[in-house]
């Protein structure tokens, strides 16, 4: 994946973007404005406070819309004004524990949400390519050593992950009631665990991390033994606008893609905080406080074997280098740096420009 095959192929297009206040949305939005194209997002108001969208001030670079993909006659009324030619799909609830305080909300927004886009794609002519981001959590987890394939059965089984899993098939269906002529080519790409600057959730590991080492306090962690495959957000994003450049070139690369690191950056919650603590620095330290609480899987991982011979894709960075680089955000951040700057940098040493 080069920078100068994006920055030809996205010049001047218009694209839209739902959940682009998120983390990964604003991540995606910089470098799809930075590839020239005209963007459009759709979302809430952005979901943490502080938020990446915010402190890289996006909403000057961007039309940017603030609605719920709930509301089909709003949404139909942006794919009508802005007649989008590529979609991206990143707007949900994306938090386990979330999944189990409010199941109907998160349904709803994943998979009704889902519905709403994929019938305004269906509405909008225009519309030549669309990816809807989904996770690695949609496949029935057998807790296996290996690698999950995009032929293994989907059935999350959290809220979130099932509604995810659901997402997936209203895709699948779409694709194939109202897709088949290749006039709109269809794709989903399933994640692992994203980790970057700019993150501010709550219920994730590297922001709780960012939050005690600010204050200087010990690092709690609730399930330190759970193995996940953490990468990059950078390592997801550029997957994401390859799959949508090359299946608007050409109908053969629409279909489901896996995409994570390599089996060596699939390392414990407990070896994650370890590479933190180094890399932060400061003396930091983490403690073990298992609280119970709701099930969570324990090991999870993806075979990405079809998207590295699709693309001739590897990832960039290991965990370690992905880590790094998040706590150098993370620094430049509280030291009240221009984060604007500060994600162009990453985004360029990314691409190696």
């Amino acid at each position: 994946m080069k920078w100068k095959e994006f920055s030809e192929f996205y010049k001047g297009k218009n694209v839209l973007i739902t959940g682009h206040t998120g983390f990964k949305g604003s991540w995606l939005s910089r470098m799809l404005i930075k590839a020239g194209a005209v963007v459009t997002g759709y979302s809430l108001e952005p979901p943490t406070d502080p938020s990446l969208f915010d402190v890289t001030g996006l909403s000057d670079e961007m039309h940017s819309v603030i609605g719920d993909i709930r509301d089909l006659d709003h949404l139909k009324k942006v794919f009508e004004e802005i007649k989008p030619e590529i979609v991206f799909h990143l707007a949900a609830q994306p938090i386990v524990r979330d999944s189990y305080k409010e199941p109907v909300y998160t349904y709803e927004t994943n998979v009704m949400g889902t519905v709403h886009i994929l019938e305004c794609v269906r509405l909008t002519p225009s519309v030549k390519s669309f990816l809807n981001v989904t996770t690695d959590k949609v496949y029935e987890n057998k807790e296996w050593e290996y690698g999950y394939r995009e032929s293994d059965p989907l059935d999350g089984y959290d809220p979130y992950s099932n509604s995810k899993s659901c997402s997936e098939l209203v895709t699948h269906s779409y694709a194939k009631s109202f897709f088949s002529q290749g006039e709109t080519r269809i794709s989903t790409s399933r994640a692992g665990n994203v980790i970057g600057g700019g993150d501010f959730a709550n219920d994730r590991i590297i922001p709780d991390c960012i939050r005690a080492a600010s204050k200087k306090q010990e690092i709690v962690l609730r399930n330190p033994h759970s193995t996940r495959p953490y990468q990059h957000v950078l390592e997801p994003l550029a997957v994401y606008m390859t799959i949508a450049m090359k299946q608007y070139e050409d109908i053969k690369f629409q279909g489901y893609y896996n995409v994570g690191p390599d089996d060596r950056d699939c390392v414990t919650t407990g070896n994650l905080a370890d590479i933190f603590c180094e890399a932060w620095g400061e003396g930091l330290r983490w403690v073990n406080r298992y609280e119970g609480g709701p099930h969570e899987a324990n090991f999870l991982k993806l075979d990405c074997s079809r998207i590295k011979n699709v693309f001739g894709w590897a990832p960039r960075y290991g965990v370690k280098e992905a880590v790094e680089k998040t706590v150098q955000w993370a620094k430049a951040y509280l030291e009240g740096e221009d984060m604007r700057k500060v994600m162009d940098q990453q985004i360029k040493e990314f691409f190696h420009e």
